[in-house]
C-alpha cells in the first residue's frame, strides 16, 4: 500500500489518527507514520488537535487543502470565466467577461494569463502555489494532447498547442478538453459528489453531452464522446445542420433553430438568445418551440438512457434557464422511450451550478491530475514538495 492509498482515506477531510489509518489499511503504525511525514512533507496532510476526553488530547491528522491552488478556466463562444481553487475544489475568487473566442488563441489566452495572475494576487498567492490549470474549449479537444480539433467556431485554434502556450507563462501541468465535459465534472463536484453514472446535457448555441459512467469521464477513443448534437433524429431529416448533414438534432432544438422556429410563428427575436426572454415572458410560440426541443432533444436522450443507464441528467447551457418547458418535453419522451428498469429511478433536472459549472469542472479537472495515486507516489518517491505534484504536464 503506497502513500497514496493513505492520502485517499484522509481525502474526505475527516481527522484520524496513526492508530484509525493502520486499522482500516491492515498496515504497520510504523509504516504508516512513514506514509504520514511523507504526506505531511508535501503539504498535502497536517495534524491537528482532537478534543480531549479527560486526558491527553488525542494526535490527529487530516487533508490540507489550503496546501496549494488550482485555477480552472471557461472558454465558451462569446464568454470567459476563470476561477481560483483550493485543493478540494472551493472557489476562492473567480472573474468573467464577455470575449469571443474567434479572436483566436493569443488574444484570449493572453486573457487567461492576466486573469490567472490577478486572481493569484487577489489571494495573495505567490506563482509557486499554482499547481495547475484546467482548461475547458468549446469545441471538440484531442484530450492526450489538450489541443482542439477542427473547431466549428474557433478560427485559427485547430491543433493549437493551448497547454504550451500556458506554460510558457505558468509552469505547471495544463489539463484542457471540451467545455461539457468539464461542465459534467462541476455539476457531479459541486451537488452530485455521489453519483457515479451522470450525464450532464448543454443546449445552447450546439447541443453536447458530458458522460460520467462508473465514476469515469467517458472521453471516447478521439475525445468525441458525446456529441449528441450530430446525431440524427426523424423530424430533422429535411432539414441542413452547420455541418453539412442532415437530419441532425443540432438543427432543430439548439437555441438558433428554437429562435427560427419562433420567427417563423410572425414572433420578432432581436437576438437568438432572446427566446429564453419571451418564453419566461410566456410568450406562446416560444413556450411551444422550447417544448418541442424538449421532445426532440428527449428522442435521442431516450436512446442514451437504454445504453449508458445513468442515474441523473442534468440540463444545462442557455436553454435550461427558460424555464419547465424545456424538462417537460424531455421526460415526456424519455420516460415513453425508454425501459421501464432504466428509469425507474432516473432523475432529470436543470443545472444547479449553473454558469460556474465550467469553471468548478475544469479545476476539479486540474486537482484530480495533481492529487493523482500516481502524481502524489512519484512525488513521495523522489522526495518532492507538493509543487511539483504532477510534473506531467499535459
Amino acid at each position: 500500500m503506497r502513500a497514496s492509498d493513505v492520502f485517499d482515506l484522509l481525502r474526505d477531510g475527516q481527522p484520524r489518527t496513526r492508530a484509525q489509518l493502520a486499522e482500516v489499511t491492515g498496515l504497520a503504525r510504523s509504516t504508516v507514520s512513514a506514509r504520514l511525514e511523507a504526506l505531511m512533507r508535501l503539504g498535502l496532510v497536517v495534524p491537528v488537535e482532537g478534543v480531549s476526553t479527560g486526558g491527553r488530547p488525542p494526535a490527529l491528522l487530516t487533508f490540507n487543502p489550503g496546501a496549494r491552488v488550482v485555477v480552472g478556466v471557461d472558454l465558451g463562444a462569446t464568454h470567459a470565466r476563470a476561477a481560483i481553487a483550493d485543493l478540494d475544489g472551493r472557489v476562492l475568487g473567480e472573474r468573467g467577461t464577455l470575449l469571443d473566442i474567434a479572436e483566436g488563441p493569443e488574444p484570449v489566452l493572453a486573457w487567461v494569463e492576466q486573469i490567472i495572475r490577478e486572481l493569484l494576487t487577489e489571494q495573495r498567492r505567490p506563482v509557486a502555489d499554482l499547481v495547475a490549470v484546467g482548461i475547458g474549449l468549446p469545441g471538440p479537444v484531442e484530450h492526450s494532447t489538450g489541443r482542439a480539433i477542427n473547431p466549428p467556431i474557433m478560427p485559427g485554434w485547430d491543433r493549437y498547442d493551448v497547454p504550451a502556450a500556458v506554460q510558457r507563462a505558468f509552469a505547471v501541468p495544463v489539463l484542457v478538453d471540451n467545455d461539457v465535459n468539464i461542465m459534467a465534472l462541476g455539476e457531479q463536484h459541486a451537488h452530485l459528489r455521489e453519483v457515479g453514472d451522470l450525464v450532464f446535457i448543454k443546449v445552447g448555441t450546439g447541443i453536447g453531452a458530458g458522460i460520467i459512467s462508473g465514476g469515469a469521464l467517458q472521453r471516447g477513443a478521439q475525445g468525441t464522446a458525446g456529441d449528441l448534437g450530430h446525431v440524427q433524429v426523424a423530424r430533422a431529416s429535411d432539414v441542413t445542420c452547420r455541418c453539412g448533414n442532415q437530419g441532425c438534432l443540432e438543427a432543430i432544438a439548439a437555441v438558433p433553430a428554437v429562435a427560427a422556429a419562433v420567427r417563423a410563428a410572425g414572433v420578432e427575436v432581436p437576438g437568438d438568445h432572446d427566446v429564453v426572454d419571451l418564453v419566461r415572458a410566456g410568450d406562446k410560440a416560444a413556450v411551444q418551440a422550447v417544448r418541442q426541443a424538449g421532445r426532440d432533444l428527449g428522442e435521442v436522450l431516450a436512446t442514451l438512457v437504454n445504453l449508458v443507464n445513468p442515474s441523473s441528467i442534468v440540463i444545462g447551457g442557455s436553454l435550461a434557464t427558460a424555464g419547465e418547458g424545456l424538462l417537460a418535453g424531455i421526460r415526456e419522451v424519455v420516460y415513453r422511450r425508454s425501459l421501464p428498469l432504466a428509469t425507474e429511478h432516473l432523475q432529470i433536472t436543470t443545472s444547479r451550478a449553473g454558469e460556474r459549472a465550467g469553471v468548478i469542472g475544469a479545476a476539479a479537472l486540474a486537482i484530480s491530475h495533481v492529487l493523482a495515486p500516481e502524481s502524489i507516489d512519484a512525488a513521495v518517491d523522489s522526495g518532492a514538495n507538493v509543487v511539483e505534484l504532477g510534473v506531467r504536464a499535459r
